[in-house]
């Protein structure tokens, strides 16, 4: 096992799946499985991939006004079941 640099503890590795949580912070159902799955991502990573898809989805449409709640809720479910692997 490989040791850190003047030290003769063993270097730990962080494992697939596993995130920080605030102290006391309990997570919501959605956290909980995308974990036990082994999918991890920040809450600022699935913002930005959700913010991404809609953009995407509003470049398809031409950037017509009045479609740009549908085109992030199309988006959050549409990364959400990415990242569940449904």
């Amino acid at each position: 096992m490989p040791t850190t640099a003047g030290s003769k503890q063993p270097v730990r590795s962080k494992r697939a799946g596993t995130s920080k949580r605030a102290a006391g912070k309990r997570p919501n159902a959605k956290t909980r499985k995308r974990e036990q799955q082994g999918v991890a991502v920040s809450p600022e990573q699935r913002l930005a991939m959700i913010a991404e898809a809609a953009y995407f989805r509003a470049e398809a449409r031409g950037f017509v006004p009045g479609g740009e709640l549908q085109d992030w809720l199309d988006a959050e479910k549409e990364v959400d079941t990415r990242l569940l692997g449904m």
